[in-house]
């Protein structure tokens, strides 16, 4: 099998539409950005202060002054822009961002995310995730399915909220999962994995959809 974390991001890149404005979260889906189809013209926008984001740089090619909110290293496209964060939430809570992808802790059936704090543990605090995944249009949850074994899509979120009842869609290295008002729909899965596994590796109920496909 490739590499889990680029199955995830390739199959995250093809639900963004030409022109749309996405906004990356940081770890797994900064890599969407190396995924983009050809002919297809996605503005990314970086909640530190900046809008298009192109892929990561070459190792040896970084330019230090430019870092997304995560502290990587990243390269501008042509016609890049560059403001302050007082701007960049203003994009965000303005809805002006079509799609948000971000990683997360846990999600469960009712579409609620945890996904910046593990109680106990130091953080440096939950970023610009609230904003972003109630101002943007869509939210995409990209994540490897569970974690060392346990369940990271559940019935009932254990940690902290982020916010809820917000997300859209969840794509693991399984499949493709879409929150529905009856709960978690698998609209597609990956041809490595059986139904029974991915069944198993969720911690809820998982509806089948009537037209299932393989996830590629």
């Amino acid at each position: 099998m490739a590499d889990i974390k680029e199955i995830i991001a390739a199959r995250v890149a093809k639900e963004l539409k030409d022109g749309d404005v996405v906004n990356l979260g940081i770890g797994l889906p900064t890599m969407v950005a190396n995924f983009i189809p050809e002919g297809i013209d996605i503005t990314f926008q970086s909640e530190n202060g900046f809008l298009g984001l192109g892929p990561a740089p070459a190792k040896g090619e970084e330019d230090i002054d430019l870092v997304n909110a995560g502290a990587q290293y990243v390269t501008v496209k042509p016609g890049a822009c560059f403001f302050d964060s007082a701007a960049s939430f203003g994009i965000i809570r303005g809805g002006h961002v079509d799609a948000t992808i971000l990683g997360s802790l846990e999600v469960d059936e009712h579409g609620n995310l945890a996904n910046w704090i593990v109680p106990g543990k130091m953080v440096p605090g939950m970023g610009g995730a609230m904003d972003l995944v109630v101002g943007a249009k869509k939210v995409i949850i990209a994540m490897q399915h569970t974690n060392k074994g346990k369940h990271k899509i559940l019935k009932e979120c254990t940690l902290p909220y982020t916010a809820v009842g917000v997300v859209d869609l969840i794509i693991t290295e399984m499949g493709v999962m879409e929150i529905t008002s009856s709960g978690v729909v698998l609209k597609e899965l990956h041809p490595d994995y059986t139904l029974e596994q991915i069944k198993e590796a969720t911690g809820c109920e998982l509806t089948v959809h009537s037209d299932l496909k393989p996830m590629l």
